[in-house]
């Protein structure tokens, strides 16, 4: 907008001056920070508003950084549309207000993320939505027999965290199909680049941004993925409520996207690597990553997925106490709560991130007090397994 700004004064300068400029041939997607958007005329302004005119509306619902984002996860994933929350906790509670009302039932796996499993059973309970919860190697018919007439939902983690389970998705989205019911799948683990619910059926794809799609510990973010119907339904909520994306973590989403197959590939090399060396080692009694050839679902594993990543959890011979030691044995590796980042990063399960579930639920679950969690970076594995050994003899030197 040319405008001769000898006419005004300094002040008016000062804030007006070079404000339109033309973005469009910038080869990196720019940052939009903005709260609101500038309309040609009041027909402009009440047209998008009213939704009759696509164009940017307001900060809250409406961002063409974070709009970015959404269509890069969409077409990554296969999916017709795509909406961003500003967690991945925010994206099960958007999907919750748009398609769930009092007196409707949800089926959900067990071994799902600790605080998912929470917000279901106690928050969403409390307003008349109820739960049924079902280990999700279950058979078919064991599924089926938790159909009620009421029954909205089935919701699942394939791989489950961190007990590294697999849900067969082709078969409950059959399921679902046939009952009327929405298949909701969370693919923080897999990514599309090593699984793609969409196409095995699924209708909703949650992914929790801030672990393998920003992949170095920066910030939070959420997105669902999905038919473009069913996503204006979840937008919907957005523009009411406000769970959304802060733009400048979309921009840092979208440029780690970039890298996300590399990535991808660099954990899953290192966690194979260590894997392999935890399954020889005399103090862990049982290890759990669906890279490992001795996963009893190997075979679903197979079919649908095409890679691994980088988290795998192992118990430790002993009890809480060793698991404790082990922790504070170690030098190198974080203990920390956060899972797929640049750097090895460990946890206490049974402490941190599902200790605010019941001692039945986590057995339920499978979260025993001798589980750890460790999610692998790119550091270097003969490093790693320097760190782990010590830590496993500082364990054992102790109990013994």
């Amino acid at each position: 907008m040319d405008r001769d700004w000898r006419r005004y004064s300094l002040a008016t300068r000062a804030v007006r001056a070079g404000q339109y400029q033309d973005v469009s041939d910038q080869h990196s997607e720019p940052l939009v920070l903005t709260s609101s958007y500038v309309f040609s005329d009041a027909e402009d302004a009440a047209e998008k508003f009213a939704g009759r005119r696509p164009g940017n509306v307001y900060v809250r619902f409406t961002n063409p950084t974070v709009r970015a984002f959404e269509q890069r996860v969409a077409a990554m994933e296969g999916t017709g549309d795509a909406v961003a929350t500003s967690s991945g906790m925010a994206c099960y509670m958007t999907v919750a207000l748009a398609l769930l009302h009092p007196g409707d039932h949800v089926i959900l796996a067990e071994g799902m993320f600790g605080t998912t499993s929470r917000l279901f059973n106690t928050y969403l309970r409390n307003f008349g939505v109820a739960a049924t919860f079902i280990n999700v190697n279950a058979g078919r018919d064991e599924w089926i027999s938790l159909v009620q007439s009421n029954t909205k939902l089935i919701v699942v983690e394939s791989p489950t965290n961190p007990m590294m389970q697999v849900a067969d998705i082709r078969d409950l989205s059959s399921i679902a199909r046939e009952n009327g019911i929405l298949l909701v799948v969370d693919n923080t683990l897999c990514t599309p680049v090593y699984q793609r619910p969409h196409e095995l059926g699924a209708n909703l794809i949650v992914h929790s941004a801030g672990k393998y799609i920003d992949g170095q510990g920066r910030c939070g973010g959420g997105i669902i993925a999905g038919r473009e119907g069913l996503v204006a339904q979840l937008r919907d909520v957005l523009r009411t409520v406000g769970p959304s994306l802060s733009p400048y973590n979309a921009w840092l989403f979208l440029k780690s996207l970039e890298t996300l197959p590399i990535r991808m590939q660099e954990h899953t090399r290192n966690a194979s690597t260590l894997a392999g060396w935890l399954m020889r080692h005399p103090a862990v009694d049982k290890i759990y990553y669906t890279g490992v050839r001795d996963h009893p679902q190997s075979e679903l594993i197979a079919s649908q997925q095409s890679g691994h990543g980088g988290l795998l959890s192992f118990r430790i011979r002993g009890g809480r106490r060793e698991a404790w030691r082990f922790l504070d044995a170690l030098k190198l590796i974080s203990n920390t709560t956060n899972i797929r980042d640049t750097k090895t990063m460990i946890t206490h399960p049974a402490t941190t991130t599902h200790g605010r579930l019941s001692a039945a639920e986590r057995g339920s679950a499978g979260v025993s007090d001798n589980l750890l969690r460790i999610s692998i970076g790119f550091e270097d594995p003969d490093d790693l397994v320097l760190d782990l050994e010590q830590a496993f003899q500082a364990a054992m030197k102790r109990s013994a």
